[in-house]
């Protein structure tokens, strides 16, 4: 019985430190998280101003321009996938995964071409072990992005748009991240950034849900200059957008499976603190049956010899 009380102390100091790991990480996944949504709710506006000014620039002028023309024949897609960097996070990384691969499913079903460009470890190894092509990727900031590593990101998406496909260059642009709804909801979703729906853009525009009519307006030096102006501001910004709900979602994905862990270290501690009791106990007892049976059998040898 010593034995197994020892095996229960052991499981218990081990789970207990576990716990106490635990507990610290869903601590800190929690003031990340917190920074992380100050950040979404920041960079929001400006992607979606910035959205509305080029759609502003494509509804009022005829201009042909990668950003807002639909090719006739679209033949190849490019991909961004933004996944974590870490584990310890529940099914973020495997949701945002799922979604990349209906997308693809979808897109190759359509007869396109689809180039994978890769945000985060978990996608790069995802890829890796299927042995599958990956244009290029990023690791090491998902944690923390800043709009630097936006930049970063869209300069060869932007350079593949602007390339003919015989090139090598794409008639699309998709990306798959995280939505960051609240603590407790996170959707993984696909949107086409290019080119630029324009009804799809009208809807979220608070000028066209009013009924008014966008203006003709007269550009200077020209509206192309314009949109080639405002093609990579456009391509960062909504980057920068998605990486920042992709991080404030796998932080709060985080914290979540962190407060579930040490949920579970506790019930598993009172599930081995009673086994222990109980062994303790069937311990005590059998010392006891020891010393009273040594007892019986001394008082009986005393009463023979008398």
């Amino acid at each position: 019985m010593g034995a197994k009380l020892r095996v229960y102390k052991r499981r218990i100091r081990s789970v207990t430190a576990t716990k106490k790991i635990t507990k610290a990480m869903e601590m800190i996944a929690a003031s990340r998280v917190v920074k992380a949504q100050r950040q979404v709710a920041a960079s929001t506006p400006y992607a979606s101003e910035l959205t509305r000014a080029v759609t502003a620039v494509a509804t009022g002028s005829n201009t042909q321009h990668p950003l807002t023309t639909e090719a006739e024949q679209p033949s190849r897609a490019a991909l961004l996938l933004i996944t974590s960097d870490r584990g310890l996070a529940g099914g973020y990384s495997s949701n945002v995964l799922k979604a990349g691969e209906q997308l693809t499913e979808r897109l190759k079903a359509e007869g396109k071409e689809v180039d994978a460009y890769i945000v985060g470890r978990k996608g790069v190894s995802y890829y890796s072990f299927r042995e599958r092509k990956v244009v290029e990727s990023w690791t090491g900031f998902t944690d923390s992005p800043t709009y630097a590593d936006a930049k970063t990101i869209a300069a060869p998406l932007i350079e593949a748009v602007q390339r003919d496909t015989a090139e090598g260059g794409v008639d699309e642009l998709h990306i798959v991240f995280t939505e960051f709804i609240s603590m407790m909801t996170q959707t993984a979703l696909d949107d086409r950034l290019l080119p630029l729906s324009l009804d799809k853009a009208a809807e979220s525009d608070e000028s066209a849900q009013a009924g008014e009519i966008l203006p003709l307006f007269d550009f200077e030096p020209s509206a192309e200059d314009v949109l080639d102006a405002l093609l990579p501001r456009y391509v960062e910004s909504r980057i920068y957008n998605a990486l920042l709900q992709a991080a404030a979602s796998k932080h709060a994905a985080t914290r979540r499976a962190m407060k579930s862990a040490t949920d579970n270290a506790e019930e598993l501690i009172k599930s081995l603190s009673r086994l222990a009791n109980a062994a303790r106990q069937a311990e005590i007892t059998q010392e006891i049956s020891e010393i009273v049976g040594g007892a019986s059998a001394l008082a009986d040898a005393t009463a023979g010899s008398d």
